[in-house]
């Protein structure tokens, strides 16, 4: 597929021609895959190749968040009208929504980043889960629709078997008490994440990446043609930015920010990775812990000052984390029930009936929707 970076009339390829799947095996001989994306990093020179925003796919926590194929297609066409995204990362579970979302990216005219992340599931789940959606992203791009397959997010966080305890919630309490044993822990990573990248490659020939955390996951780059990072680093300085950066540039391929971004509270950015954590989950309904001030200029801001960096890097891919999150509501009536607050969204979910799980909802942009498609806009 020609891909036609910004446009709103971008062509992309039929709903037929990419159902059709197995009728095109064996079709459009490509380049290998780290020549690839070496050759495409090396054609783009300044500025970002990739702009895009994450979009996740789950099967929602009420009745009213399931997820829904006719928001999806909305949401696909505001991804790439309205925000001015070139790019969507899929990611979350579930094969089919996963390739649904896919392939409506891909008809849109989209570049996909295809990442299944099955969570909290056997290994041998995971990787069954892995190589069906990764069948899938290669029949698209014998299709010639434009992807990118990443095996994975944080596997140290999202796999069981790495860390201690039996869940993701349960896995980032042994990181804050320190009850972990690093370099067990660092072995059944690179082991599982070896699994994973051959699971990858013997599906898809494309360009194969992973999503690894910054400073945490150190993985063999070797395995993979695109390195990816998931990045919320706060610095004042846009230059500390870039030398932080800079050390994921010593594989000499091409660097993508797979998530970056922060939530809507002032002082959210300090807080990094962890600025969901201001809500307890043991009140029924949920409420935000404290006294936070919600703030959309300071995530705006602190997004827009991100891929101003990304851009003056020339960096492969930007992925925004993230376009919605359903399932944390915004309410200016009521502050200490604005789960919005701890959302990294660029949206908010306005439901029609705040109280009842099962009510319908909209969503409107925030103040970083804005300034991400100000930014992407230029560039349409």
């Amino acid at each position: 597929m020609e891909e036609t970076k910004g446009s709103k009339h971008a062509k992309g390829i039929s709903r037929a021609q990419f159902l059709a799947g197995a009728a095109a095996t064996g079709i459009a001989g490509a380049v290998g895959p780290a020549g690839q994306a070496r050759a495409t990093e090396a054609r783009h020179g300044r500025g970002l190749r990739r702009r895009g925003v994450v979009y996740t796919v789950g099967a929602g926590e009420t009745p009213g968040t399931a997820w829904s194929a006719r928001r999806m297609r909305h949401d696909i066409r505001a991804i790439r009208d309205d925000l001015h995204a070139d790019t969507v990362d899929v990611t979350g579970d579930g094969v089919e929504r996963l390739t649904s979302t896919a392939a409506e990216a891909a008809e849109r005219g989209l570049h996909v980043w295809l990442q299944p992340t099955l969570g909290d599931a056997p290994q041998r789940d995971i990787l069954e889960h892995l190589a069906e959606t990764g069948r899938f992203a290669e029949r698209l791009r014998r299709q010639g629709a434009s992807v990118d397959f990443s095996v994975g997010c944080e596997f140290w966080l999202f796999v069981p078997g790495i860390l201690p305890g039996e869940t993701v919630l349960d896995r980032i309490r042994h990181l804050q008490t320190g009850t972990v044993d690093w370099p067990r822990t660092l072995r059944r990573l690179a082991a599982f994440t070896a699994k994973a990248a051959k699971t990858g490659r013997s599906v898809f020939k494309g360009n194969l990446g992973y999503a690894a955390a910054q400073s945490i996951d150190d993985p063999d780059w070797s395995l993979f043609d695109v390195v990816g990072i998931d990045y919320y680093a706060h610095f004042e300085k846009p230059s500390d930015h870039v030398r932080e950066l800079k050390r994921y540039l010593r594989w000499g391929k091409p660097l993508a920010i797979t998530e970056f971004g922060t939530c809507a509270y002032a002082g959210a950015p300090e807080t990094g990775g962890m600025g969901w954590d201001i809500v307890d989950h043991d009140k029924e309904p949920p409420e935000i812990k404290g006294n936070p001030v919600r703030s959309e200029r300071v995530q705006a801001e602190y997004v827009g000052g991100l891929l101003d960096v990304f851009e003056s890097m020339g960096l492969y891919a930007a992925m925004a984390f993230e376009f919605i999150s359903a399932d944390a509501p915004h309410r200016p009536d009521t502050p200490r029930l604005d789960l919005d607050m701890a959302s990294y969204a660029l949206t908010k979910v306005i439901k029609h009936s705040p109280d009842d799980p099962a009510s319908d909802w909209r969503w409107e942009p925030k103040e970083a929707f804005r300034a991400v498609a100000r930014r992407y806009g230029r560039h349409g």
